[in-house]
């Protein structure tokens, strides 16, 4: 079995990455799969891309397996969603490595306080808490983290 690719997204995929983020974020058990989400997510990639992100996809022979989104010049890991048939499969350690190649001193991301799973992974990928705040936009209260590369002293 192959490995997925990680490489930029197309605009021709943008709507199947849509598709892709909202059945991750449905398998959180924090929102219902709707046409209304998967209209919303479509927009927001094309209004957050036009806002700076970077935005890649894992390419399983031509299946979108999972998606990252990056706004580099904020140092933020903005998205990383998988594919609920793609989870457990150490996707998401490939994709948070290679964001480090992108971002390699230093890092920021934020995660729903809800999303249990999803931020304590990130605690055992070496993010720091650092605050909660809510969102306004949506409601959740979001747990704001950052990753440093550790430097060994010479």
């Amino acid at each position: 079995m192959s490995h997925p690719v990680i490489r930029p997204a197309r605009a021709d995929e943008y709507d199947e990455i849509g598709r892709v983020w909202m059945e991750s974020w449905v398998s959180t058990g924090l929102a219902e799969a709707s046409d209304f989400l998967l209209a919303n997510l479509r927009a927001r990639i094309r209004r957050e891309i036009e806002n700076g992100w970077s935005l890649f996809v894992a390419d399983d022979c031509g299946t979108i397996a999972a998606m990252l989104a990056l706004h580099l010049p904020k140092l933020c890991l903005d998205m990383l969603f998988v594919a609920p048939a793609y989870q457990g499969q150490s996707l998401g350690r490939q994709l948070l490595a290679f964001a480090r190649t992108q971002m390699p001193d230093e890092m920021y991301l934020r995660c729903v306080r809800e999303n249990e799973k999803a931020w304590r992974w990130y605690e055992r990928e070496g993010f720091v808490f650092e605050k909660e705040e809510i969102e306004p936009s949506n409601g959740f209260v979001m747990k704001y983290y950052r990753w440093m590369r550790r430097t060994t002293a010479t």
